[in-house]
């Protein structure tokens, strides 16, 4: 095919850069020996933007159909059906040039020219997800729906002087002024990962594979939506020993976490009901970049589904607070999760958090995609949306909004910007506290003056705390000890990984002596 590049700069003057000339569209079409024994290719077709000039200037939304060679297209499928036709094209006659940043196609026959571009599936799922009502109706639990005080400004906090004297250095161990901290800490932010529950009981109950993969993908994306709304606080670090469950009836599940290791810091938590268990240990790296703040997990998510018999496992992407010296800090996730099914080889999903562009016109932020693939890469199922907004599936038989996040409670910012579920967790309900191990978060003296407002004498106590938990790591290492966890073991799974797995004794222990007649670490 002979090019002419003067009609190409014709077409698309600007940015000609981006642009690729695509050679040799011919496709031979005869099959053996014999020139009329044609093999018909497969019908490509669906919707597609296109550029008009007169009248109604702009971009519109077209139906294209390609067959045999041949590019037709008209306003719906069914006027496409009926032979009413806008208009049709030999794209073997065609010049083609593609723009893949801005997912644009030129088309240029001489006589013919066709500006295409690819409609964005965000803003489609976004539409579509807008529409939706929320995945779950918020019932009234009975729990609290306010904290007691509202958050403390931290502008005067000098951030800036606490980073740059600690470059290099594992943020994790770096103590903090608690206007910093929200009143949770990360073995509590772990169990808001499950939210979202509602997914996974869907995923036990879903008879396709395919479909229940597309739930176990939406349950991996809902986790992240919170952080939406929480880029000025971090949570409390958990002490080594330090204790969290959640029983929640409503939702079905009971959780238990520990913080099992203090250097390098892991978090092990393990979750079961009816119809799913979930496990995972995190541990968390801190890269500073001078302006933003990356936070990497590298701990492996384990969900099983009794019914099907199901073990999915799944890996974390990048957490980066951007402007983290400023208070126009915000936050973003990116990187690519490969969810796979152990006890399947059926399919698999590979989801990437995109990372935000901060030049050109595409300006949409926490854009999620998600693909389910069959055995030879094909894929079955397509999913996407924004990770705070919700996710729009479009393969399903009937297209749907398959999770959306519940709106966020009145005044929300005044309270770190926690979720209704977030304000529940470190919420003591009368009857609770002679149930939980005085290891549980809950009675953590500090966390809780920072609830209650309290945040000078939050920062003495911290402090405290945090020598108690420096001289009980010498007396051990006196003796030549190690911290030994109460409630999980360490072991190596079929990957070969050191992994930290509940040893089933908490519910236990809860229930027969009860944890008032056991012995327990004195934290604080």
């Amino acid at each position: 095919m002979v090019v002419d590049v003067s009609v190409m700069v014709l077409s698309h003057p600007q940015n000609i850069k981006d642009w690729e000339v695509m050679d040799d569209l011919q496709v031979d079409v005869t099959s053996g020996d014999n020139p009329q024994d044609l093999t018909i290719p497969g019908i490509c077709e669906g919707y597609l933007l296109k550029r008009r000039k007169w009248p109604l200037k702009g971009w519109h939304k077209r139906y294209f159909v390609l067959e045999t060679g041949i590019l037709r297209y008209s306003k719906t499928q069914q006027d496409i059906t009926r032979g009413k036709l806008h208009g049709s094209l030999d794209i073997s006659l065609a010049v083609m040039s593609i723009n893949k940043k801005s997912n644009r196609i030129n088309l240029d026959a001489g006589d013919i020219l066709y500006h295409m571009k690819v409609p964005s599936a965000t803003r489609e799922y976004r539409a579509s997800i807008s529409k939706a009502p929320n995945s779950v109706v918020p019932m009234n639990t009975g729990r609290r729906t306010t904290l007691p005080a509202h958050c403390p400004e931290n502008a005067h906090v000098g951030l800036m002087q606490i980073l740059y004297n600690n470059i290099g250095k594992d943020l994790s161990r770096v103590s903090m002024p608690a206007a910093l901290n929200e009143p949770i800490n990360l073995i509590q932010r772990l169990c808001e990962e499950l939210e979202y529950s509602e997914l996974l009981d869907i995923a036990n109950n879903t008879q396709d594979p395919y479909q229940r993969m597309v739930y176990i993908g939406a349950f991996a994306i809902s986790g992240y939506a919170t952080a939406h709304y929480r880029n000025r606080y971090k949570p409390f670090n958990p002490l080594l020993g330090e204790t969290y469950e959640c029983l929640r009836e409503d939702k079905g599940f009971r959780y238990i976490s520990e913080q099992v290791c203090h250097h390098p810091p892991i978090s092990a938590c393990h979750a079961d009901s009816d119809n799913f268990s979930l496990w995972q240990d995190q541990r968390w790296k801190n890269k500073f970049w001078g302006k933003s703040l990356e936070i990497m997990p590298t701990g492996i998510v384990n969900v099983t589904l009794p019914r099907f018999g199901d073990h999915y496992e799944w890996n974390k992407v990048v957490t980066c607070v951007h402007n983290v010296l400023s208070q126009q800090r915000y936050l973003e996730h990116y990187g690519e999760v490969i969810i796979r099914n152990l006890n399947s080889n059926a399919c698999t999903c590979k989801i990437t958090f995109v990372k935000s562009r901060y030049w050109g016109s595409d300006t949409i932020k926490n854009e999620v995609q998600g693909t389910v693939l069959d055995q030879t890469g094909s894929v079955i199922h397509r999913f996407g949306g924004l990770w705070h907004e919700g996710i729009f599936c479009d393969t399903f038989p009937t297209p749907q909004c398959i999770w959306k996040p519940n709106p966020q409670p009145k005044d929300y910012y005044l309270y770190y910007g926690f979720s209704n579920f977030a304000l529940e967790l470190n919420e003591l309900t009368p009857g609770l506290k002679p149930l939980l191990p005085p290891t549980d978060s809950r009675l953590r003296p500090d966390q809780r003056m920072l609830e209650d407002g309290r945040v000078d004498d939050c920062d003495k106590f911290k402090e405290e705390v945090e020598d108690m938990q420096r001289e009980r790591r010498k007396q051990l290492a006196k003796k030549g000890q190690e911290h030994k966890p109460r409630f999980f073991k360490k072991a190596v799974d079929s990957s070969g990984r050191d992994v930290w797995l509940t040893n089933g004794t908490y519910w236990k222990f809860r229930e027969n002596p009860g944890f008032a007649n056991t012995n327990n670490l004195e934290l604080w």
